[in-house]
């Protein structure tokens, strides 16, 4: 099987507290989300704030339209610093990741580090040079988007 990195990182015009705030409350995750994942979190009551240990389950799309059961696991929280999350079920063999921010002055940047084993052995491997690659793209493209829509660049 083989494993695969995928790296985004993206300025906000945003205070961390803010970002902070934001990224990492659950019910913000469909915010960010395409619309054409039909993302929706199915875990039922969901706090505020994620927590280590706190597991979240979904319902996703990401092929093809068709609906599978997304579980995750924060696995590590520092508070306006970083959190972690673990596939627990799902469509990837392995996935974890890691979402970092870290003060620019009054704004904020975040990175995004992605390890995953697609599904399927050699023909996961294909998929993710025919398609899993290019999707991650889209997907961290659309967040992109939707960050600056939500936290956009004020102009003094």
């Amino acid at each position: 099987m083989a494993t695969y990195q995928f790296k985004r990182s993206q300025h906000v015009h945003a205070p961390i507290d803010d970002v902070w705030d934001f990224i990492s409350s659950p019910a913000n995750l469909k915010e960010i989300t395409p619309d054409h994942m039909g993302f929706d979190i199915t875990s039922g009551d969901v706090p505020d704030k994620m927590y280590p240990g706190m597991i979240i389950s979904y319902k996703v799309s990401p092929l093809l339209g068709i609906k599978m059961n997304w579980v995750t696991e924060i696995k590590n929280v520092a508070d306006k610093s970083f959190f972690v999350d673990e596939q627990r079920v799902g469509p990837y063999a392995m996935w974890h990741h890691q979402h970092h921010i870290e003060a620019v002055g009054n704004e904020t940047l975040m990175h995004d580090i992605i390890t995953y084993t697609p599904p399927m052995g050699f023909l996961g491997r294909i998929a993710n040079g025919l398609f899993i690659k290019k999707n991650l793209n889209e997907i961290f493209e659309y967040r992109r988007k939707a960050m600056e829509n939500k936290f956009p660049q004020k102009i003094d």
